[in-house]
């Protein structure tokens, strides 16, 4: 055989080698990513075919098939299509999948490796593959009170919503306004499906966005409760020490700003208790504390809430943040207005409520979930959640001393609009304000009871038809958070 001969066999049989290490690859280490791509129409068509796993609240689905007389057999069904949204997303032949019915796809489609047995019993008796179900740890009653909250709101409003078991760190509600019906999107009438898609990407009101998870907005003083931890942990301050209280804040690099009190008050004196400062909500006092602080400390204590990472990957979120950028240093007025959540502060409604909750949990930060139990076609129990503590944000003491205070600000300051009758409720308003063509935003977060709190909530109003002078946290989100802790103890 003559060199050239030679050479094109091997070349031949390198490339053959090669082919067949690439279809090895493709079928076994890269199949799994291949087929859990939005797109993909092989595996749509192929999922469309059979029947798709349920997402349910208790016993009662909240995302289901059924059979239905065409070319893909079955059909995804939202029977309470707005209420979950957020938490379901959508399944869709043309968009592909948004929520649990992406996170989940692998066991609501019976494609995932812990199925196979299922699969090949399937196989065997000639039946199509079934999925598995999710079932979810949202209280029926606390979503729903969160919903009609959220649209009694006056005006065309926009606004979330989201619930937390302190101690376990479980998703008990999640929803916002406005919101959209997964079902448009589910339909096998693609051109119409086609027409939905785009009227909702068009909304500049943005109804597909997870307002719980996704939004992130100035917190105003809810903020407040971060920068009294820090205090409380770096300056050794208990809820009865003496801060600074007056009408106004001005220091060196201040110029001729100065940072004062929603409307012009004084704060009770210049020379106020910690517990005070946080029950009118005073701004020199948070404005001077964060100084003192500093802005390293801050940055530490409002990253060891959670701050600066994704909250949940179940579903689409994005990471609060202190600053815009942690390595650029804030002048003093900067760092003044970031210790009362306004500046470059932004949090996520969930992200609120998973401090308010590792205050009102002893300090411990618990990972928050949706997804309770995974279980079989067969309904054998294939995976339960186990509670994750993420880190101690704060200490046991300034726990509990900063729990006090809130309970302090429902039963004598600006949160009485969250009292609950025979139930010690802790809470903090706040009213961020944003640009000056636009309203403020309005919060409020919670907890209840105080003793053995079963509930941690964050409710943002974004906006609503309510007069400018009128909006506040108390008095617009506050009545919603209530309401919501009612619904989850059963008052």
């Amino acid at each position: 055989m003559n060199r050239p001969i030679r050479v094109m066999s091997i070349v031949c049989l390198m490339l053959f080698v090669a082919l067949l290490l690439g279809v090895n690859y493709i079928q076994f280490v890269d199949a799994d990513t291949l087929n859990a791509k939005n797109g993909n129409r092989r595996v749509i068509d192929e999922q469309f075919a059979r029947e798709r796993g349920p997402i349910l609240v208790g016993d009662r689905p909240i995302a289901e098939s059924v059979p239905v007389d065409d070319v893909w057999k079955f059909q995804r069904r939202y029977p309470e299509g707005k209420l979950y949204s957020d938490i379901t997303g959508y399944f869709s032949y043309t968009y592909g999948r948004s929520g649990l019915e992406q996170s989940q796809n692998s066991i609501l489609s019976g494609s995932d490796n812990r199925l196979f047995v299922n699969r090949v019993v399937d196989l065997i008796g000639s039946n199509q593959p079934r999925g598995g179900s999710v079932s979810v740890t949202i209280n029926r009653k606390a979503q729903r009170a969160a919903a009609e909250g959220l649209d009694g709101l006056p005006g065309d409003a926009k606004g979330a919503a989201v619930a937390i078991d302190p101690s376990t760190g479980a998703i008990l509600a999640m929803t916002g306004t406005p919101t959209y019906n997964p079902n448009v999107l589910a339909s096998h009438k693609l051109s119409a499906v086609t027409e939905a898609w785009d009227r909702l990407n068009a909304d500049e009101d943005q109804p597909m966005l997870n307002r719980s998870t996704q939004q992130t907005l100035p917190p105003g003083s809810t903020f407040k409760i971060v920068t009294a931890a820090a205090a409380m942990e770096n300056l050794d301050l208990t809820p009865s020490s003496k801060v600074k209280g007056g009408s106004a804040l001005s220091a060196p690099g201040f110029g001729s700003y100065q940072l004062v009190n929603q409307g012009g008050g004084n704060c009770g004196g210049k020379n106020i208790t910690l517990t005070q400062a946080l029950e009118v909500s005073c701004n020199v006092t948070f404005g001077d504390l964060s100084m003192k602080v500093g802005q390293a400390a801050m940055q530490a204590q409002a990253d060891a809430f959670g701050f600066g990472t994704r909250p949940i990957e179940q579903v689409a979120s994005n990471p609060s943040q202190f600053t815009g950028d942690p390595d650029a240093e804030l002048d003093p007025p900067q760092l003044a207005q970031s210790g009362i959540g306004q500046f470059e502060v932004s949090a996520t409604p969930l992200q609120m409520a998973m401090a308010t909750g590792a205050i009102a949990n002893g300090g411990a930060l618990m990972k928050p979930y949706l997804v309770s139990t995974v279980r079989s076609p067969d309904l054998k129990t294939i995976e339960t959640a186990k509670p994750e503590k993420i880190r101690d944000a704060i200490s046991g003491g300034t726990a509990a001393g900063l729990s006090q205070m809130m309970v302090d600000v429902v039963d004598n300051g600006t949160g009485s609009s969250a009292a609950i009758s025979g139930v010690e409720v802790g809470g903090k308003t706040g009213t961020a304000q944003s640009t000056s063509d636009r309203p403020p935003y309005a919060w409020f977060v919670s907890f209840a009871p105080a003793d053995d709190p079963k509930v941690a909530v964050a409710v943002v109003v974004e906006s609503s038809s309510t007069g400018r002078d009128d909006i506040s946290g108390g008095r617009l989100a506050g009545p919603i958070a209530r309401s919501v802790m009612e619904a989850v103890i059963g008052r």
